[in-house]
């Protein structure tokens, strides 16, 4: 029962991650922050809230509904009593990224880019808006009276509409047009600089024109979400094929109940009456914003901005570098035989990664290529590569996860185009996401079989290495590759109940494996004094974990957490977790890979691992740790590690009351991501013939940061 459960050292799992996303929208007033970058952060911001309301609290609306609905074990609430907390969060963040776009649009304007409304079009603007209303848009509108003979139409999950109040001698009525979804969503202006409208206010403009019987006494750009959580595993299939059961779930999620409406500007009190009783909605649940409702637009404006702009405004380009130590003409399954491999995405290229299975691919010494996949790029090397070890002869076996929420439909393309080369693809369990990231490469030479074992912490995905910190290890060890081939003969056979003697898999192992861990560290405390444990990770919500944890600060143990998003365990709460200590880092790029860290010195247990401490991750998905056991890699992320905890730019400490404040800057500004990236670049440097100056990392000083 949740009357059990101590509260004081928790927090609501939703709580914090709309504080965690405030921290994004934060990044739009950071002095550090490029213009146009700030931009794109608010677009984040909207996105992720979008993407808050159609799972989190599309999940908890369903909850909601049930007659014994359960009790949150980290805060007490109801499912209803969370999203009346979460309502009311929320309310203040669209304040403040209206606030921050009315700061951000005037410093914009000084680089000639202009978000423009209608008073402000020239005459000749408004001839060009005219003439494309009536060439290019119009073809493609489908405008709708509401009446006794035209019912009110499904309005799609995001999906912009005007909606309209209309009069006529037979009295009120409602009109509804939809915003074309295939045309591009803001239009460009002919001139000097940067001008564009948004598509919607087009249309809003040219509205009246098409209700032409009727008198317009009211008109709102709106945007319905609607709850996007769909289990495929609720929906019970028998013999259908998975593929197409998995693409009849996809069509049920545009039209699933409303969960929040959002509008443009201010409404009439009588369309907002009628729009909220035709969707189901309260008043709570609606959210009004003077900024755009899509920001998606913003990544449009880049591609006009003149060269002089983009230096002023936009980060300056980073490209992934090529990992020192690694030998261009030499086989990589060679390098790897060597010595261990670690690469840090994304400072470092994942073509290391690519440039072994594509050797993998035509080496006669390699007889199979396992992988498991969760999400790809929409272009994706990683695929031709598997499909030409397929034709090759090699046995490829792809474990594909169809249930990579908003991937799916990519997930079931290349699944197909797999199987037509001839690979062997799976799609795991009922009821078990496989989240885990390892590629297994057997080779057999003089009748000796032998390992490469890839373990990441992030998905094969060749845009999101770009984006995403994160590592890869590759290694030839013995005992992890027997691993690593014993895992995917469980996943074939169905088997999560597998014995492993390297690598720590869930659901069976994981949990109870870092809870033992855990347990060590505690004795340790207890004997030495000496107990020491540090977890990265993206989420903490596992009230088992928690628990044990605050148990280990109880007992002394010195815990540091860095967690990105979600941390429902308080730190510095007396008498249960003052030895715990939690910070969090948002900033160019997104932090997501995850290390846990036992112990110190020679005796650290150090691993990276696909899985937070959520209990999705610990119970419900097929994850891997995987020990780094190197000890020069060990020294690499350790001190990676401490760079982060030095960050005094980026970083922010959680308080015992679950908000957060910026450390205090003791010495030079310290932006960790900043620091990796010079690294990468001055290490490449370094190991190309003709060693550069002394003074590179001032050079590279120069080139990335902005004063």
């Amino acid at each position: 029962m949740a009357s059990n459960f101590d509260y004081s050292y928790t927090q609501n799992r939703e709580l914090s991650w709309l504080r965690f996303n405030a921290r994004v929208l934060e990044q739009a007033q950071d002095p550090t922050v490029p213009l146009y970058e700030k931009l794109k952060f608010i677009s984040i911001f909207t996105s992720n809230l979008d993407e808050f309301f159609m799972i989190r609290v599309g999940s908890l609306h369903d909850l909601s509904l049930l007659p014994e609905a359960g009790i949150d074990n980290k805060s007490g609430l109801s499912p209803a009593q969370q999203i009346r907390e979460i309502l009311k969060a929320v309310a203040p963040l669209y304040k403040l990224r209206d606030q921050i776009m009315e700061e951000l649009e005037p410093q914009l304007r000084e680089h000639d880019i202009y978000r423009l409304t209608y008073k402000e079009l020239s005459k000749k603007e408004r001839h060009f808006l005219a003439d494309y209303f009536k060439d290019v848009v119009l073809p493609v509108l489908s405008p709708q009276i509401v009446d006794s003979h035209h019912p009110f139409p499904h309005l799609p999950n995001k999906a912009l509409t005007v909606a309209m109040l209309l009069k006529s001698t037979a009295g009120t009525n409602y009109g509804i047009i939809p915003i074309p979804q295939s045309l591009p969503p803001i239009v460009f202006l002919p001139g000097a600089g940067v001008r564009y409208i948004t598509l919607e206010r087009v249309v809003a403009e040219h509205a009246d024109s098409l209700f032409k019987n009727y008198e317009t006494v009211a008109k709102s750009i709106v945007c319905v979400t609607r709850n996007a959580d769909i289990s495929p595993d609720d929906e019970g299939f028998d013999d259908e094929d998975y593929r197409r059961h998995m693409k009849k779930i996809l069509k049920k999620r545009a039209r699933l109940a409303p969960v929040r409406l959002e509008v443009q500007g201010e409404i009439d009190s009588a369309l907002a009456s009628y729009l909220l009783g035709r969707l189901g909605l309260k008043k709570d649940q609606v959210f009004k914003s003077r900024s755009p409702l899509a920001m998606g637009y913003v990544y449009l404006l880049e591609e006009n901005f003149s060269a002089s702009t983009a230096r002023a405004i936009v980060y300056p380009a980073f490209a992934p570098q090529p990992p020192a130590g690694l030998v261009p003409g030499e086989p990589m399954a060679r390098q790897i035989a060597k010595r261990d491999r670690l690469f840090s995405y994304p400072y470092e290229q994942m073509d290391p990664f690519l440039r072994l299975l594509r050797e993998a691919a035509y080496d006669p010494a390699v007889i199979s290529v396992k992988i498991t996949i969760y999400r790809l790029a929409r272009k994706a090397k990683i695929i031709d590569y598997l499909v030409a070890a397929a034709e090759n002869g090699k046995e490829v076996t792809v474990l594909m996860e169809l249930r990579a929420r908003f991937d799916e439909q990519n997930n079931i393309m290349w699944a197909e185009r797999l199987e037509e080369a001839g690979c062997k693809v799976i799609y795991g369990f009922e009821g078990f996401k496989v989240h885990s990231k390892i590629c297994l490469i057997t080779r057999r030479e003089k009748n000796r079989v032998s390992y490469i074992t890839q373990v990441g912490t992030g998905n094969y995905n060749e845009k999101t290495a770009k984006l995403y910190t994160d590592y890869s290890l590759l290694t030839a060890d013995e005992e992890i590759g027997r691993d690593a081939a014993e895992f995917f003969k469980n996943m074939l056979i169905s088997d999560l109940e597998g014995e492993y003697h390297q690598l720590i898999v869930a659901p069976a192992g994981l949990k109870s494996s870092l809870l033992r861990l855990v347990d060590e560290e505690i004795d340790r405390q207890r004997s030495t004094g000496d107990g020491r444990i540090f977890l990265k990770l993206n989420s903490l919500t596992d009230r088992e974990v928690i628990d044990k944890l605050s148990q280990a600060s109880q007992a002394g143990v010195k815990i540091t957490l860095l967690i990105r998003g979600i941390c429902c365990l308080l730190p510095g709460i007396a008498g249960r977790t003052e030895n715990i200590a939690v910070y969090s880092i948002v900033g160019r790029f997104l932090e997501h890979s995850r290390i846990y860290c036992f112990g110190s010195g020679e005796r650290v247990r150090l691993y990276i691992s696909s899985a937070d401490m959520m209990t999705r991750n610990t119970e419900r998905r097929v994850e891997i740790a995987c020990p780094v056991h190197d000890r020069h890699l060990r020294a690499r992320i350790l001190n990676m590690v401490d760079c982060m905890l030095r960050d005094n730019v980026k970083a922010r400490i959680l308080q015992s009351d679950g908000t957060y404040r910026k450390p205090q800057v003791q010495g030079d500004p310290f932006d960790s991501q900043l620091y990796f990236m010079e690294e990468a670049v001055e290490q490449a440097a370094l190991s190309q013939p003709g060693s550069p100056s002394p003074g590179l990392r001032a050079r590279l000083s120069r080139l990335f940061r902005r004063k």
